[in-house]
């Protein structure tokens, strides 16, 4: 009989079961029994009731909730290091008063300020095939962080290095490469934030043709 009746009943739509229960949020305040007798399966510890699952859920969250703060203000505190550091090579970069002086300070402050291995200006030269080959390969789309072959690191900074971040400079300059390599080979990545070699393009662009 109860077979009978279960196939003459048509199947619960559950999604208006969740829709009910997520317009009636006090439904289960309202029928508290419920939270005790209904189980859910639990990887660990078998069934559990609502209750335990729901303050596991939230302690799950919670946990998230934490990461995604501590991500976020170690963003900001790396942010806020930038932005003192671009303000204070933009003072010293106006100062230069010629090419050789410039090159002087961006090496210096980029080494000092993040530790990196060599910082270079390279002006590619048509007649220069290894050098177009780089610019024309690697900076299609203006940056390239990554790792370079032994051949490419050898021309651009004369020594092995670990990864490199290269960035094109304006037209008004010829064909410049801003180049910036570290002994880390996970330093500089495809997906990294730009906002640096941005900000320190930009400024030489400004500067570069009035030296």
């Amino acid at each position: 009989m109860t077979d009978l009746i279960s196939r003459a009943m048509p199947p619960f739509d559950e999604q208006i079961i969740r829709e009910y229960l997520l317009d009636n949020p006090d439904f289960f305040s309202r029928f508290p029994e419920l939270l005790i007798a209904m189980k859910v399966p639990h990887a660990e510890r078998g069934a559990v009731s609502l209750v335990e699952r729901r303050q596991e859920l939230l302690r799950q969250r919670v946990g998230q909730l934490e990461e995604e703060i501590t991500a976020l203000m170690s963003m900001a505190t790396n942010n806020e290091r930038i932005f003192r550091f671009n303000l204070q090579l933009c003072q010293q970069l106006l100062d230069c008063e010629d090419m050789g002086e410039l090159r002087q300070v961006l090496t210096h402050e980029l080494k000092s300020g993040f530790g990196f291995s060599h910082v270079r200006l390279i002006t590619v030269h048509d007649l220069d095939s290894e050098l177009s080959t780089i610019w024309h390969n690697r900076l299609v789309d203006g940056y390239y962080f990554g790792r370079l072959t032994r051949h490419e690191a050898h021309r651009l900074f004369g020594a092995d290095v670990g990864s490199v971040s290269l960035a094109r400079l304006s037209e008004e300059n010829g064909q410049v490469i801003f180049a910036i390599a570290s002994a880390d080979a996970a330093h500089f990545h495809p997906e990294m934030d730009s906002m640096l070699l941005e900000q320190v393009r930009q400024l030489l662009d400004h500067l570069l043709p009035k030296l």
